[in-house]
């Protein structure tokens, strides 16, 4: 079976894949809303959100001074398109398996005691 098209290699690593579809469903996120939802250290969330930086996929703000600063995350629209794009991919990975294992034939049991 051919990797469909819309399936992005950046994307589909968990954590990456869990970030950006987090990402998707707000306009905003912060940083530590971010590494919370996931449960990830600050050293492996910066790794990937500046991942998906240099790909375009991501805008990152950085607000406020000293002890006060925030930083806040949102997916550009490269980054939603490339995620819905990979969304689909998926989808027709999994029906494309579906026919598949519908037409299948079931295993035969032994029944014992007969």
């Amino acid at each position: 079976m051919s990797t469909p098209s819309g399936f992005d290699e950046l994307i589909h690593p968990s954590t990456r894949l869990s970030v950006v579809a987090l990402l998707a469903a707000t306009e905003w996120a912060d940083f530590a809303f971010i590494r919370d939802s996931l449960s990830l250290s600050d050293s492996a969330l910066s790794k990937q959100l500046h991942t998906l930086e240099e790909a375009g996929y991501l805008e990152i703000r950085k607000e406020g001074g000293g002890r006060k600063r925030r930083t806040k995350v949102r997916l550009t629209a490269r980054g939603r398109t490339a995620f819905e794009g990979h969304v689909a991919a998926l989808r027709a990975i999994v029906e494309g398996a579906g026919p598949t294992a519908a037409h299948a034939t079931p295993p035969q049991h032994a029944e014992a005691g007969r």
